[in-house]
């Protein structure tokens, strides 16, 4: 059996189109069915799916509880946007700007709520491993959110600290999304915790690329505002190594680049980027990201799964970290 994961996708997007989430009052669930059918790379839910394929050939029990991990994804997401008063999410508005901040909350509450329930279409004898699995995930999701919100007001960032929060903030969830998969296609829980592991590995990667891109990508294919890491002063690996690598002259005009709210925000972007470039930031995150895919990599060779499988999601780490969307 091969794994194709554009067919997967295309079969996660009928759920979604075909799933209810409620109707009445519509101010509240339009904006769920909105965010969820702006599309995206299905990564969770694909990651469900591959952590099932790797234990089994029968992926359709899999979908509607893979569905649970997109919609607590997108909860956060819509959560995000108002903390960081974002005006694009896929190259959409996000729900805030299409409707306003008290539906996105609301929303984004159900959301949550419909998170548990396709989570528990799953077999009653694995509510044990999964509910409590789920409530760890979602609670570091929140810490980690906590401690991006709090960097916005430290002086000063460790590299450290900042892996610590997007491992919290990105990854876990990402590693809860395939031991999900691996516990519903029947693996036990020693490889489910080691296929969760290389996957946590591969989502700290993931998020440094979209740190990356966030700089260097293209609007048309990001979509999401380019810069938009450096207009609301984010403190990014990018900054971080910045900071770390700058000389006095490049240090000072960086200070004044965050500090100084008249500057305009194309200006601003430009020229952060062009100190980031001329340090080649670039370079440097290009060689963490490396580091954690040979990580998740290493992590995935331990799960005592089939080689030819394995192979198979081995292939879509490397091209998650060549993307450029």
């Amino acid at each position: 059996m091969i794994f194709d994961p554009e067919k997967i996708i295309v079969r996660l997007n009928q759920e979604i189109e075909s799933a209810s989430f409620g109707l009445n009052p519509q101010e509240l669930y339009d904006p769920i069915k909105y965010i969820m059918q702006l599309g995206g790379k299905r990564l969770r839910p694909l990651l469900t799916l591959f952590g099932a394929y790797l234990f089994n050939d029968d992926l359709s029990k899999t979908y509607k509880p893979a569905l649970s991990v997109e919609l607590f994804h997108n909860f956060t997401l819509m959560h995000d946007d108002i903390m960081d008063n974002a005006p694009l999410r896929r190259n959409k508005p996000t729900v805030h700007e299409k409707w306003n901040t008290n539906a996105a909350i609301l929303a984004g509450d159900v959301m949550l709520v419909k998170a548990y329930e396709y989570l528990l279409l799953t077999d009653i004898s694995l509510y044990p491993l999964i509910l409590p699995a789920f409530n760890t995930c979602a609670s570091q999701v929140c810490e980690g959110q906590q401690m991006d919100v709090n960097f916005e007001k430290t002086e000063t960032v460790t590299e450290k600290q900042y892996l610590e929060m997007i491992r919290l903030k990105t990854a876990v969830l990402l590693g809860f999304a395939a031991e999900l998969g691996a516990l519903l296609g029947g693996g036990d829980e020693v490889n489910a915790l080691r296929l969760k592991n290389a996957c946590i590995n591969m989502g700290i990667a993931f998020q440094l690329k979209d740190d990356l891109l966030d700089v260097y990508g293209e609007k048309e294919k990001f979509g999401k505002q380019v810069g938009g890491d450096i207009l609301s002063n984010k403190k990014t690996f990018l900054l971080i190594k910045a900071l770390e690598k700058a000389n006095s002259k490049q240090l000072k005009e960086l200070k004044l680049l965050f500090s100084e709210a008249t500057i305009a925000p194309k200006e601003k972007i430009r020229k952060v980027t062009a100190i980031y470039t001329a340090l080649n930031i670039q370079g440097e995150t290009e060689t963490i990201i490396s580091t954690y895919i040979k990580k998740a990599l290493a992590d995935l060779q331990k799960v005592e799964a089939s080689f030819y499988r394995k192979t198979q999601l081995k292939n879509y780490f490397l091209k998650l970290a060549q993307r450029d969307s």
